[in-house]
């Protein structure tokens, strides 16, 4: 069976870091389906597409005619219906992104038309405050969120907790400090953990989310304390924040959110 075409085109390739980037994505010659934000796509190239300079050695090399897919998180709002945008990581030992990190707007990829995924916003009562926590790329969903949902001035708190390595790393920084100071209703924690390697004292927070959340940073910042009675809890990024923090909430009376057995905390894994 003959692999399918590449049916999109690259229209924006931000270089957050060597390791980061963002990638628009406009189909070509068919349109966009409807998704709900926090759900994922396919992107795919393949096996003929070069690698990167940063990745590892492939071996064995992937089969040249061979279409190699991965689903990431749509970082775009759903009311943007010109292109996608993916948040994404490279993985130097891995099949795809080392690929996806050599793109250049005008290049061809492949897009899959079919959206899945549960991590949305859909189980949240209207009157429910949010709080996202993430690490490294774990921001795609949320930002789809807030491109979506986000209503400033609004009854409903939504606050963004995202921890990286470096302050470079903080994807997105820039738009979600400007949500900060337009809308008082939405509140952004960014936190490090390696502030000794960067060229200028950083001046926030130090540590992992999970000391964010220990430090009662939300509380603070809302004037009350999140509890399983007025907000839920989105959780994505490594596994090790999530099972920390599944552990932490659990001890607050937070539970995980199941078909079976509504909860307030919502995962994605996806490593």
């Amino acid at each position: 069976m003959a692999e399918p075409a590449l049916n999109a085109v690259v229209t924006l390739r931000d270089e957050i870091s060597p390791w980061l980037m963002i990638l628009r994505v406009v189909p070509r010659g068919w349109e966009l389906p409807d998704f709900v934000p926090g759900q994922f796509a396919v992107l795919g190239l393949p096996g003929s597409a070069p690698r990167c300079a940063l990745a590892e050695p492939e071996d064995p090399p992937a089969a040249p005619d061979r279409l190699i897919r991965r689903a990431y998180s749509i970082a775009s709002s759903s009311l943007t219906r010109q292109y996608m945008e993916f948040y994404i990581a490279l993985v130097t030992s891995g099949a795809l992104t080392p690929r996806l990190f050599t793109l250049k707007i005008g290049d061809p990829i492949w897009l899959g038309p079919k959206i899945s995924g549960l991590f949305t916003l859909d189980q949240v009562p209207a009157e429910k405050h949010v709080v996202m926590i993430a690490t490294g790329t774990g921001l795609a969903p949320y930002m789809s969120m807030l491109g979506t949902h986000l209503m400033c001035g609004g009854r409903q708190r939504i606050a963004v907790l995202h921890g990286a390595r470096h302050s470079w790393d903080l994807g997105y920084r820039s738009q979600l400090m400007t949500l900060q100071h337009l809308c008082a209703n939405f509140s952004y924690f960014p936190v490090i953990s390696r502030p000794k390697d960067e060229p200028i004292a950083w001046p926030g927070a130090v540590g992992y989310v999970q000391d964010l959340w220990r430090s009662g940073a939300v509380a603070s910042a809302w004037g009350f304390t999140p509890t399983p009675a007025n907000t839920h809890i989105f959780l994505c990024g490594a596994p090790a924040m999530i099972d920390e923090m599944v552990l932490l909430l659990g001890a607050a009376g937070f539970k995980e959110h199941t078909k079976k057995q509504p909860g307030e905390i919502h995962v994605e894994r996806y490593w």
